[in-house]
């Protein structure tokens, strides 16, 4: 596992207060809440009319509004930060000096400069595997409906906000209990079967699970690899956006169009892609995935 520094001079610049039930944090640098929440790695945050984003972490619902280098958390106050906020927004991170380490050529330039904000969030282990085993051969509002079906089958519910239910994503104990026909029924497909044989083996194997952040790529990696429905990709995505293992480079549709368009021959199939990101941008490959998965999406390219 590799972590990358932190900044505490950047970090000091900062100005954290609360006012009429909101947290209000000023001077915010590297971040952007469109480039965060729409570059692939979560399915649970929607954005509302106003340009504000709300979502679920740690069974809060959580609002949060940009105004330029200002966050604004809506039903939120100080203790908030630290027990939720700074460890999920990844804001300890320099990501300035991220992004400089892996600015090695005028394609991951470009990439950096269009999905300048970009966090990695740090999300729940549990949740990311079943979401990703979700997201295979899917289209992402199929995804996200899909995880919003399962939630509100078989979660807790946890509050009503601007008038929509909001749920905790369920639990392991609660998937491998349900029939699997009530799984079905939430449109999960194929990967029903999966997801409650996952949740029965998740039970006598938590521990590992959320041990894996402390191994080695490789042997995340291996691990994750003998669940039903995790193949090479969902298996990079758990351990990069739940596992802080940044050396690895998940290749899905985007990424593999914007490598062959770009970096190397039409003919480079998944693995030899990930090799090649990997070498090229070393123990930071995973941040370097997100800016190009991100600017190839949005750009289109290889489409």
């Amino acid at each position: 596992m590799f972590l990358p520094n932190t900044n505490s001079e950047r970090i000091s610049k900062m100005k954290i207060t609360e006012n009429n039930n909101q947290l209000i944090i000023e001077n915010v640098e590297d971040f952007n809440l469109t480039h965060i929440f729409e570059c692939g790695q979560c399915f649970r945050w929607n954005k509302e009319n106003d340009g504000s984003y709300t979502g679920v972490v740690q069974n809060k619902v959580i609002n949060v509004l940009q105004n330029g280098t200002d966050l604004i958390f809506d039903n939120m106050g100080i203790n908030d930060y630290n027990t939720v906020i700074k460890n999920y927004f990844d804001m300890d991170t320099n990501y300035s000096e991220i992004k400089k380490n892996i600015n090695v050529d005028d394609i991951i330039d470009n990439a950096i400069r269009f999905g300048y904000g970009i966090r990695i969030l740090n999300q729940d282990e549990w949740e990311i595997m079943i979401s990703f085993m979700i997201s295979a051969n899917n289209r992402i509002p199929m995804i996200k409906k899909v995880i919003e079906n399962i939630s509100k089958a078989f979660g807790e519910y946890i509050c009503n906000y601007r008038g929509r239910d909001y749920y905790s994503f369920p639990t392991a104990e609660k998937l491998s209990e349900s029939p699997l026909e009530l799984i079905q029924e939430c449109k999960a497909g194929f990967r029903s079967e999966r997801i409650k044989e996952a949740a029965a083996r998740f039970l006598s194997e938590k521990e590992i699970i959320y041990a894996l952040k402390n191994k080695t790529y490789e042997e995340g990696l291996e691990y994750l690899k003998t669940y039903k429905g995790i193949g090479d990709k969902v298996a990079n995505c758990i351990l990069l956006f739940s596992m802080k293992q940044f050396d690895t480079f998940p290749v899905d549709v985007w990424v593999r169009r914007v490598m062959q368009t770009l970096y190397v021959d039409k003919n480079t199939n998944d693995k030899e892609i990930r090799k090649f990101a990997e070498n090229k941008f070393g123990k930071l490959s995973g941040y370097a995935q997100q800016y190009l998965f991100y600017y190839a999406r949005e750009q289109g390219i290889g489409k």
